[in-house]
């Protein structure tokens, strides 16, 4: 019998016959801080003198169309990468994981796997209260509340959020931020603090800012805000919730921006000077929602209300943030608007296909309650009937393996520690116009530890509530965001 499914792969060490040149060209796409490729040889080996644990491979295909198992280590932050790093447009940067070997942010408290259940939890549920209660009216707080860029996952807010450099003000001062599709401000933490919690970089002080003015409270920008007030000078004041707990409060200002070459002025964003809950050692949050607000509505006329993203695979791995372009081969289904979301981004997802076999659902299951896709939300949250359709049928293309103990919300674990080859069925999303994503192996397990792999999926608690398509299943994906035409892309083999 057939298995349509990607492999994992254990041996340290494995020779393959391929063609060169096609590697060449394949390594092209490819940026990473993990491993050592002699491009002389068939050989993808570890680098020397460097402890590498046990691993997994993933296949590419070569010229005649099969495929070829490449192998990576399992603890990939330990590994070093020596390839040249590739050029970059003037609107593009790099990204990469917060806490992998690329990362300037050293040192870095790596969240447990309860942490990352529970910051992913609270960032959905939060998602899920504003589908149910969301309003239309203005929200007004009281006035006594005093091109590509290099992107990095970072442990924070949803946990496997991603992170770009960004400069504000003149003289220009840097700043490391999380990308976020979900919120619509840009902000960052401001001087004179009332609450701040430790940051990498310098705090912003605004007044040091040749390019820097107040907003007033009565401006077109400070009512766009979801919480907003005026202070005793009449400066716009905002309030910036991403969870219960987790709030950004301060001043709506005004600055000039640095988005990798580009000197954009006059943008608003928040200079926030009372922030509590998780936020990680990021400085801030760059918003990329649909609202007036966002960078995306706040540059139109010079990125023409397009941005795409791919996000790697993981922590030695490098993606990319674009504004203004988009990669080409991508597959366009429509963007959706949710009036009560009327910020975040809904496409139709239509079905769902597990080995070659379609979940036997019909396509009203997903379209009833809509479906988000998020860069902040780590796992995919289906309805119950949806989940369990899913996880049945994995589970019974994944019997040659031992269960192993649930993981938290993660019901689907697999102890693969005697196996030195797994053959994990493929997942397909399929969306509005049979625009399909094939998931890489790591949108489909969570690879923690090979005594308690698990299906990287989490059941809702009703078919009412929205399904979210969360980073991991959109890991090596170009995603292109065409605001102007209404549409979202997906295009294969974006980055590592």
């Amino acid at each position: 019998m057939w298995k349509i499914g990607l492999v994992l792969v254990y041996p340290i060490q494995v020779a393959i016959g391929f063609n060169l040149i096609w590697v060449k060209r394949w390594l092209g796409l490819i940026q990473t801080c993990s491993i050592r490729v002699d491009l002389g040889s068939t050989q993808v080996r570890p680098d020397p003198g460097l402890e590498v644990g046990s691993g997994f491979g993933f296949g590419a295909p070569n010229t005649s169309g099969n495929w070829v198992q490449f192998h990576l280590s399992w603890e990939m932050a330990r590994v070093q990468v020596f390839l040249a790093t590739l050029g970059t447009s003037p609107s593009k940067l790099n990204v990469v994981h917060q806490h992998g070997p690329c990362s300037s942010l050293t040192h870095q408290y790596k969240p447990s796997h309860v942490d990352i259940f529970r910051q992913d939890q609270a960032r959905v549920e939060y998602i899920q209260h504003q589908a149910a209660n969301a309003t239309t009216g203005l929200n007004v707080i009281g006035g006594s509340l005093s091109a590509r860029v290099p992107a990095k996952i970072d442990y924070s807010l949803g946990v496997f959020d991603y992170i770009v450099s960004i400069g504000l003000g003149t003289p220009t001062k840097f700043f490391t931020v999380i990308f976020d599709t979900g919120s619509d401000l840009t902000w960052t933490q401001c001087l004179p603090c009332i609450n701040c919690y430790n940051q990498k970089d310098p705090i912003f002080d605004p007044t040091q800012s040749s390019t820097f003015t107040t907003i007033e409270c009565t401006s077109n920008y400070c009512i766009q805000l979801p919480r907003f007030g005026c202070s005793s000078t009449f400066t716009c004041l905002y309030e910036q919730r991403y969870t219960d707990s987790t709030i950004s409060k301060g001043s709506l200002i005004q600055d000039t921006l640095k988005f990798s070459d580009d000197n954009i002025q006059n943008i608003h964003f928040g200079c926030g000077d009372n922030n509590t809950g998780y936020f990680g050692h990021v400085d801030g949050i760059l918003g990329l929602g649909r609202g007036a607000l966002s960078i995306i509505s706040q540059t139109t006329q010079l990125y023409n209300n397009i941005f795409s993203y791919c996000l790697p695979s993981g922590p030695n791995k490098v993606g990319y943030l674009e504004l203004g372009s988009a990669a080409l081969g991508v597959k366009y289904t429509p963007m959706l608007t949710n009036p009560k979301m009327p910020s975040y981004y809904f496409i139709n997802l239509t079905a769902i296909s597990v080995g070659g076999e379609r979940l036997p659902l019909s396509p009203t299951i997903f379209s009833g309650p809509g479906t988000l896709l998020d860069s902040g939300t780590s796992f995919t949250h289906l309805p119950p009937t949806v989940y369990s359709a899913l996880r049945n049928i994995f589970r019974e293309k994944m019997t040659d393996y031992p269960m192993a103990p649930p993981l938290f919300d993660l019901d689907t674990c697999y102890d693969l520690t005697n196996f030195e080859q797994v053959v994990v069925p493929q997942i397909l999303l399929i969306y509005d116009g049979e625009v399909t994503t094939n998931l890489d192996t790591s949108g489909i397990l969570l690879l923690g530890k090979k005594s308690q792999t698990c299906l990287a999926f989490v059941e809702n608690k009703d078919d009412s509530e929205l399904v979210v398509i969360g980073n991991l299943q959109q890991r090596r994906f170009d995603v292109v965001y065409d605001v102007g035409n209404l549409q979202i892309g997906f295009g294969i083999n974006g980055c590592s």
